[in-house]
């Protein structure tokens, strides 16, 4: 075999692995320690949708002023996130203090995006069903 040959299958061979290669997209939403429920719930709902769709989502409390003194209320609300979204994903890295701010990383399931694939395309096909029973046209 020739160089040429060689190394032309070798870029072959790399370029198939990195077609294979997963890509972790991480998405992140920023809360409040003094967030309101209807605010919460928005937030809830948008975590909720990228795990669905296979993103890890790290999860920040930003403390101002003396919010600072009080970082148990942030641990609190990212507890309180974990256990709510805790059939969409887990927590991958629990609620840990950098400075002002307080993370907390999720992951979704194994398997999430191909449910999530899953759902979109049964929804797509229900209407198309509801659709031939109805009657085909006035007489």
């Amino acid at each position: 075999m020739d160089y040429g040959k060689f190394k032309y299958e070798a870029a072959q061979k790399q370029r198939e692995s990195r077609r294979n290669q997963q890509m972790t997209v991480i998405k992140e939403q920023k809360l409040r320690p003094k967030i309101d429920d209807h605010d919460y719930e928005t937030k809830k709902g948008h975590v909720i949708r990228f795990l669905e769709a296979g993103s890890k989502v790290k999860v920040t409390i930003m403390f101002r002023g003396r919010e600072q003194s009080r970082p148990e209320l942030g641990f609190r609300l990212l507890q309180r996130l974990g256990n709510d979204v805790a059939e969409y994903g887990f927590v991958e890295t629990s609620a840990k203090q950098d400075g002002r701010n307080m993370t907390m990383v999720l992951a979704p399931h194994k398997g999430a995006k191909t449910r999530a694939k899953a759902a979109q395309q049964s929804n797509a096909s229900a209407p198309a069903e509801q659709t031939s029973d109805e009657p085909a046209g006035k007489d």
